[in-house]
């Protein structure tokens, strides 16, 4: 299969990383995972368009390790002695997030608002004190989870021009996965922030179309960053966000190559979102992010093969399997569409042999044992019984369907 090689973002804190994924799955990997998710495969280091069982991401958003509530913070620089310490603010009351003031800003009204585009001057360190993170002007989207969860959270809370120190539980930082390889599984992360600026994002409508393909291209790595994390409503949060700068109206014209781009850009989420949405089990909204990537590109194999993985998860063998079929066409040689069609295959004989012998038992159709097998050359008999058999099915047939519907449903 075709694929738009593995992508692998910048090293800016809260952005995604790189991961790594066995050579061997990775037919598995382009097809059971999101579209184009940044690192499927640690060998190759192209764009992947898919994340399917991926290993451990590492790379949301770079902050330091939290120290302990006893432990002396490393606030203590040398221009710092004279400032009053301040107490430490529960910011999610569960103790497991915590702001402390190290520089008082300009007041509570000089506070960023959701949605604005921020700058801040970041210094993430572990718990012993190693910097695994340093950007003097980090710019993101307020709200829109583009950084550590940790960061999204507290900066709302910082005035221009404060300083603070921020203690956050692997929870809001790089959780259970951490970031290879400097930042080990669960590390608490300790953040010293500056707020520097916080200005309104910019006018959709007026983006060039270079802009807005860089834009949607950084909320849609940000979802595979999730998407790798298993965090899949937050993946599922990012997407949306990319589909919605793609979707937007312009007042710009845009190239032939611009809009060909955009188009890509908008295939890679839907499949990311689909892949997303079939880990949620939300199965309706997964069939539909499916049928749109088919709408733009019918022979689109990770929308087929996940379509059909959508409709077998509902019970439709029937409706999966010509599905899958027309993906293993597009792709023979691909080892998981083949594994894949194969079981929907056996899965659905034997669903079918389910409802034959509900037929039979509804209708009366005598078993193997006293049927009359051995009676094939009396004619006589034979004709009755086919007769017979087919006025009781006419018969009965609007009681034997809605019982064999509501036994399917």
């Amino acid at each position: 299969m075709a694929s738009s090689g593995e992508e692998r973002s910048s090293g800016s804190p809260g952005r995604a990383g790189t991961g790594a994924e066995p050579a061997a799955a990775a037919d598995a990997a382009q097809l059971d995972t999101a579209e184009d998710f940044e690192v499927l495969e640690e060998e190759e280091e192209e764009d992947e368009d898919d994340l399917s069982e991926l290993p451990p991401l590492e790379d949301v958003g770079r902050p330091p390790a939290a120290p302990r509530e006893d432990a002396q913070p490393p606030e203590q620089g040398a221009g710092d002695a004279a400032v009053e310490p301040q107490e430490w603010l529960d910011v999610l009351g569960n103790g497991l997030l915590k702001k402390k003031t190290l520089v008082p800003g300009q007041g509570v009204d000089s506070r960023p608002r959701k949605g604005q585009d921020v700058t801040i001057r970041l210094k993430a360190t572990l718990e012993d004190g190693t910097v695994v993170d340093e950007d003097p002007a980090l710019t993101f989207t307020l709200g829109d989870c583009d950084v550590l969860q940790a960061l999204d959270l507290c900066v709302q809370l910082l005035e221009m021009g404060e300083t603070a120190l921020i203690v956050s539980e692997a929870k809001y930082c790089y959780g259970a996965q951490g970031r290879s390889p400097d930042i080990p599984p669960n590390a608490s992360l300790t953040l010293e922030v500056e707020l520097l600026a916080a200005r309104d994002a910019p006018d959709l409508e007026l983006l060039s179309g270079k802009e807005k393909i860089q834009l949607a291209n950084r909320k849609r790595e940000r979802g595979n960053f999730f998407y790798q994390q298993a965090d899949y409503v937050l993946a599922i949060n990012s997407y949306d966000i990319a589909l919605r700068i793609v979707g937007s109206s312009s007042k710009v014209d845009f190239s032939a190559a611009e809009e060909a781009e955009l188009l890509d850009v908008k295939v890679k989420c839907l499949n990311n979102l689909a892949a997303s949405q079939l880990k949620l089990d939300h199965f309706k909204a997964a069939l539909k992010s499916c049928n749109l990537v088919l709408e733009h590109q019918p022979g689109n194999i990770k929308a087929l093969f996940r379509k059909g993985k959508v409709l077998a998860q509902q019970g439709e063998y029937r409706e999966a399997i010509p599905i899958l079929k027309a993906a293993l066409k597009l792709e023979p040689s691909n080892k998981t569409i083949h594994a894949e069609l194969s079981k929907l295959v056996k899965k659905h004989a034997d669903q079918r042999n389910v409802e034959t012998e509900m037929y039979r038992k509804m209708l009366g159709n005598p078993s193997a044992a006293g049927a009359p097998g051995k009676c094939k050359d009396k004619l006589p008999w034979s004709i009755p019984w086919k007769w017979l058999f087919g006025a009781t099915a006419i018969a009965l047939g609007g009681v034997a369907l809605s019982v064999v519907i509501a036994a399917r449903n």
